[in-house]
């Protein structure tokens, strides 16, 4: 099941339109309709105006894929938690009210309970040894402090669990975190109850409470179980269609700066400097020694100082013009 698809088909596509223009372009192709904007969610390009456009920085953040079955799973937890929430604060209602009504209570029941006994015993059931009036009649010889105690606790119990809800409905790591240490201090009460005796409400909600911390804890990674929030937030990135857009376009600005058109002066470019001024150097004494050989070849006299030494020209060409001037003056 693609579970991104249930997600667009329930809330519709995620299409967001950040205002960097190369992540426009990313996330937009244009059809014969017009632009198209790649959702979020699903990755499925769908024509018409985005849903939401903004900066990238202020982009929601959008569940994709496990994340969707995640945040389903959370919420039949959460709705579980609701019901809990319902119905012990309609005990704890209860028994508030008990404790002012309860000189009115007593005297109606121990005036009713002989009819009720003998309309079950007509019926074939023996209610003396039921454990629901015995229960109510323990709870009739309860004194007003402890019916407030209980009425207080029934309360707070109702509030842990609104507060369960409201964080797992909602996929905050707070709500997360609240409800997977709330239910684990509950689990070794749990153990013990089953120990002293087994019964399908009691296995039911054992099995509920143990599935849902095991699952936060796992899927969750809390408490830095499988790398922790550093690993699970990375997860998150790597699934993430509006970062993979940035990504690319932090790679694509990298590449335009390391082009050949703006490469600065490196050490390529030296080299070349250096090896284009070696040749220059080299034709130097060939450039200087050309007037002594042009002047031999004319039978003149080149001057002294008319050509400057060249390296290991000079001895050669001085001592060949001076040979040709002690022949003409000998003549």
């Amino acid at each position: 099941m693609d579970w991104s698809l249930l997600g667009c088909g329930r809330s519709g596509h995620a299409t967001y339109a950040p205002t960097e223009a190369q992540l426009r372009e990313h996330l937009s192709v244009l059809t014969a309709e017009g632009p198209a904007w790649r959702c979020l969610r699903c990755g499925t390009f769908v024509p018409g105006k985005p849903r939401l456009m903004g900066p990238a920085a202020e982009a929601p953040a959008v569940r994709r894929g496990k994340e969707v079955r995640s945040a389903f799973i959370l919420r039949v937890f959460a709705i579980e938690r609701f019901l809990r929430a319902l119905v012990f604060g309609i005990l704890a209602y209860g028994v508030w009210r008990y404790k002012y009504s309860r000189l009115t209570i007593a005297p109606a029941f121990d005036r009713k309970l002989p009819i009720v006994r003998t309309l079950f015993r007509q019926l074939g059931f023996n209610i003396n040894h039921s454990k629901l009036v015995g229960l109510i009649q323990r709870a009739l010889t309860l004194s007003p402090r402890v019916l407030t105690y209980l009425a207080i606790g029934l309360a707070a119990y109702v509030v842990i669990e609104l507060i369960e809800g409201v964080g797992l409905w909602l996929g905050k790591r707070w709500g997360e975190y609240f409800a997977m240490v709330a239910t684990s201090v509950g689990l070794p009460y749990e153990i013990y109850d089953l120990t002293a005796k087994i019964t399908v409400t009691r296995v039911l909600f054992f099995a509920i409470n143990l599935a849902l911390v095991l699952y936060l804890v796992i899927t969750k990674r809390l408490f830095g179980v499988r790398g922790g929030k550093s690993a699970y937030e990375a997860r998150l990135r790597s699934e993430s269609i509006l970062q993979a857009a940035i990504d690319a376009t932090a790679a694509g600005r990298a590449a335009g700066r390391a082009g050949p058109g703006r490469a600065g002066p490196g050490p390529a470019a030296g080299a070349g400097t250096v090896a284009s001024a070696a040749p220059a150097r080299a034709a130097e004494p060939a450039r200087a020694a050309e007037p002594a050989r042009a002047a031999e070849a004319a039978g003149t006299i080149v001057p002294a100082g008319a050509v400057e030494p060249a390296g290991a020209a000079e001895p050669a060409g001085a001592a060949e013009a001076a040979g040709h001037d002690r022949g003409r003056q000998g003549r």
